[in-house]
């Protein structure tokens, strides 16, 4: 089989199930190799604390057959005006088969210029702010459009890429990693989304997140 070469790009304050989620489904099959891209080799610390450790530099990543952008707290902000950043991902983009972000990483995607033209989805809480640059924004869990592919909040990463798998090796590898990894999900809760969670939730996480979406909103306008 041949070998396929798949990206993440960490930086600090990435959401590390955001990576984590679909690295661990996309390392399964024996034909894919995974790297950890820092813009440094330098631990990275995720916004929940966890460090990371990138296995590949910018200025050492090869060739990618999938380069995937996670999403992220505060740290995103500073990302997605990050010119040296935005400039490796638009030089990747040149060569790479899918081009894709888990959860708000498809907002750096779209700073750089890499999904104006494209259906994409993002976290539900970031969705008119990817519209703002000029992504046509689909609510579903899992969007492709040609080459980009694109997965809605944090834990949507599984179903991502399984979804990648399935294109990249096919409909079985796919299936087996779903199997050894015994994804059955059957949440306790019928919260995991805004249509589905009671409004009070919705109020209280809104509060609690409004400085980051300020934020967000706040680089949205500076790029439009």
């Amino acid at each position: 089989m041949t070998q396929l070469h798949i990206g993440f790009l960490i930086y600090p304050g990435v959401t590390q199930l955001d990576v984590t989620a679909a690295y661990q489904v996309l390392s399964f099959p024996p034909n894919t190799e995974t790297y950890l891209i820092g813009k440094t080799l330098q631990p990275i610390v995720s916004d929940e604390g966890l460090t990371l450790v990138p296995t590949v530099d910018f200025d050492n990543c090869p060739r990618l057959d999938v380069i995937c952008i996670p999403g992220g707290g505060m740290g995103q902000v500073e990302v997605m005006k990050d010119k040296t950043t935005l400039e490796f991902l638009q030089r990747q983009s040149k060569t790479t088969k899918y081009i894709t972000s888990v959860c708000s990483g498809s907002m750096i995607l779209a700073a750089a210029g890499l999904l104006q033209g494209y259906k994409a989805t993002c976290h539900w809480a970031f969705r008119d702010q990817l519209a703002m640059l000029g992504v046509e924004v689909i609510p579903e869990r899992v969007v492709v459009d040609r080459d980009r592919i694109t997965g809605a909040g944090v834990t949507s990463g599984i179903d991502f890429g399984l979804t990648l798998l399935g294109l990249l090796c096919g409909e079985e590898v796919a299936k087996s990693t779903q199997l050894m990894l015994e994804y059955h999900p059957q949440p306790p809760f019928n919260s995991g989304t805004p249509d589905t969670a009671e409004v009070e939730t919705v109020k209280s996480l809104m509060q609690a997140g409004k400085p980051l979406i300020d934020a967000f909103m706040t680089q949205t306008q500076a790029m439009i």
